[in-house]
C-alpha cells in the first residue's frame, strides 16, 4: 500500500536509505526467494537487491518533503515513522488537490471502507494544519479545518489525546527564489495519521547539554542516523573503534545494543576530565547502560585475539581523516628512555605511561576498518562510517569509494560541509566469511585504491584543501607544500 511520507527538510540526502535501511530492520522485505550461494550466506540485515518504490506527488521536486513509499503493512509504515529521525510522519492519504475544490473532490472519492471506521460515533479526533514554505496564521488555519466540515466525523473532539489524527498540508507557490525546491504550483494533502517522530528524542541528547565532549564529538541527530543505517536493535553488539567521547555508542544504547568502544588515546578512555567527567558519565547521563568495556586499542594493531571471529553487529565509527583530527597509530621515532626497539615498556614505567604515536594515513586506516570488519561483524552484520570528499568543479565523475570483496555498499549519503569538501556516510553490509584469498583480493583493492588516491590521501593534504584559499591548490592539493606535480592528481568531482 502507499504511505505519505514527509520528512523533515534536512539532510536531503539521507532520507530515503534511513526508511529502507529501518524497512529492512522492519521486515519489510520477503528474502524467502533470495537466490543465495553457500559462498554467499546471508542472514538478517544482509544486502538484498530489494529496495521500496518511491514516487513524488503531482508537480514536486526530488528534493521536496513529500513522497509516496509503498510498504506492505500499517504496522510497518509506523514502526518505521516512530523510529526514524528524518521522517515527520507517515499517512494514510485520503485526498490531494491543487485547490480546495479538488481536495474535496478527491477525499468524497476516496473509499468510504477506508474512511468510515475512523468517522464512527465513539472515537476522538484532532485535526491539524501544517505548512510547508510559508507561515500561517492561526485564524487561516482554523478557517482551513472548519471548510473540511463535508467530512462526515462522527466522532468527539480531543486535542489532547484523540484516537485518531488527522493533518492538512499545504506548501507554498515557490515564484520566489527562497532556496526552497521548486514546485510549479501549490498543492494540498489530507491524511490520517500512522506514525509520527519521537521529537523529544534530539532535544533530549543535544550536545550542548552533554557532560563530557571533544572536538570531535558526532551530533546527536547523525549518531542516530548511523545507528539506524547500522540496523541497531535490543542486544547487538555495537563497536567503534575511534570511540572518542563516545557519541555514536550512547545513540546505539539507546536502541538497547550493547556497546564496545577503542580509542588510541588513553587520556580519553580512561581519563577523561575527572572521575564526573569521562565517556561514562555520558551513558550515566541519560540512563543507559554503560559500554561493555572501553579499550585503548590501536586499529592498525588490533587487540583481538587469533582466531576470535565473527562477534560483532555493527561496527559505527568517524575515522579521523586529518581535518578535525588526524589518524595516529602506535609507533614513532621517540623511544621512551631505557626502552630498545621493538618499542617496549619497562614495568617501573608503565603506570601512567602515555605511549608513542606516529601518522596514520586514511586510505591505511580505512583498509585496516575493512579488514576488522571482515573479520569481526557476523554475516549480514553492517559496517557504518563517514569518509571525506574533495570537489572538483572541472569534473562531474562519479564517487570512487573504497571497496572489499567481504562487503556490498548499499547506501552512500553526502553531508556537504563547504562548497569544497564533503563527507559521506557510507553503508556496508557483510555478504561472504572472512578467509586468506578474500583477504589477499582486498590488499590489492586496497593498493590499487591508495595509489589513486595518493595525492590527497598523505597526511596533511587532506587539511591543506579544505582550508588552502583556491588560487594556492593545484589539483587539490596545497601548491606551497613542494608536491611533485607528475604525482597522480584525484579524480573527478568526487575522490
Amino acid at each position: 500500500m502507499w504511505y505519505f511520507c514527509v520528512f523533515y527538510h534536512r539532510l536531503l540526502d539521507f532520507r530515503k536509505p534511513e526508511v529502507e535501511a529501518l524497512a529492512e530492520m522492519f521486515g519489510a522485505f520477503d528474502h524467502s526467494n533470495d537466490n543465495v550461494d553457500e559462498e554467499n550466506q546471508i542472514s538478517n540485515g544482509g544486502p538484498r537487491n530489494h529496495s521500496l518504490k518511491w514516487r513524488l506527488p503531482c508537480n514536486h521536486h526530488q528534493d521536496t518533503p513529500f513522497h509516496y513509499v509503498d510498504l506492505p503493512s500499517e504496522e510497518i509504515a509506523r514502526s518505521i515513522a516512530q523510529r526514524s529521525i528524518l521522517v515527520k510522519g507517515m499517512y494514510e492519504l485520503w485526498g490531494e488537490g491543487s485547490s480546495y475544490e479538488e481536495l474535496e473532490e478527491s477525499i468524497k472519492n476516496y473509499p468510504d471502507d477506508r474512511k468510515l471506521p475512523y468517522l464512527a460515533t465513539g472515537t476522538t479526533f484532532k485535526v491539524s494544519v501544517d505548512c510547508f514554505g510559508k507561515a500561517m496564521s492561526s485564524s487561516e488555519q482554523q478557517e482551513r479545518i472548519k471548510s473540511m466540515a463535508y467530512i462526515p466525523f462522527q466522532g468527539r473532539v480531543s486535542l489532547k489525546n484523540p484516537e485518531h489524527k488527522f493533518w492538512l498540508m499545504e506548501t507554498d507557490d515557490y515564484g520566489k527564489n527562497n532556496g526552497l525546491p521548486p514546485i510549479i504550483e501549490r498543492r494540498i494533502f489530507f491524511g490520517r495519521e500512522v506514525g509520527a517522530a519521537d521529537r523529544s528524542l534530539l532535544p533530549t541528547y543535544q550536545l550542548k547539554s552533554r557532560t563530557y565532549l571533544g572536538p570531535t564529538a558526532m551530533d546527536a541527530e547523525m549518531a542516530f542516523l548511523m545507528a539506524n543505517q547500522a540496523l541497531v536493535t535490543n542486544a547487538k553488539l555495537v563497536y567503534d573503534p575511534f570511540v572518542g567521547t563516545g557519541s555514536i555508542l550512547v545513540a546505539a544504547a539507546h536502541f538497547g545494543a550493547m556497546t564496545m568502544g577503542a580509542d588510541i588515546d588513553i587520556r580519553v578512555v580512561r581519563d577523561g576530565r575527572g572521575p564526573d567527567c569521562n565517556v561514562w558519565s555520558n551513558f550515566k547521563q541519560y540512563g543507559l547502560p554503560a559500554p561493555l568495556t572501553l579499550l585503548r586499542a590501536d586499529n592498525n594493531l588490533p587487540p583481538w585475539r587469533t582466531g576470535l571471529k565473527e562477534i560483532l553487529d555493527a561496527i559505527i565509527c568517524d575515522p579521523p581523516y586529518g581535518v578535525r583530527a588526524g589518524g595516529r597509530k602506535s609507533g614513532g621515532r621517540k623511544l621512551l628512555k631505557g626502552t630498545v626497539s621493538p618499542y617496549t615498556v619497562p614495568e617501573d614505567k608503565r603506570i601512567g605511561h602515555i605511549p608513542s604515536t606516529a601518522s596514520y594515513c586514511l586510505a591505511e586506516c580505512i583498509h585496516d576498518l575493512l579488514d576488522l570488519g571482515s573479520k569481526m561483524l557476523v554475516m549480514g552484520g553492517r559496517l557504518v562510517y563517514f569518509f571525506p570528499v574533495l570537489h572538483d568543479d572541472d569534473s562531474s565523475s562519479s564517487p570512487n569509494f573504497p571497496e572489499h570483496p567481504c562487503f556490498e555498499l548499499v547506501a552512500s549519503c553526502e553531508q556537504i560541509l563547504s562548497f569544497r569538501y564533503s563527507r559521506v556516510l557510507l553503508t556496508m553490509v557483510k555478504i561472504r566469511p572472512y578467509s586468506e584469498e578474500l583477504e589477499e583480493a582486498a590488499k590489492i583493492k586496497h593498493l590499487e585504491f591508495k595509489e589513486n588516491h595518493l595525492k590527497w590521501m598523505e597526511d596533511g593534504n587532506l587539511h591543506s584543501a579544505v582550508f588552502t584559499p583556491s588560487d594556492q591548490l593545484v589539483g587539490g592539493v596545497d601548491k606551497t607544500k613542494g608536491k611533485d606535480s607528475n604525482k597522480p592528481r584525484y579524480r573527478g568531482k568526487y575522490v
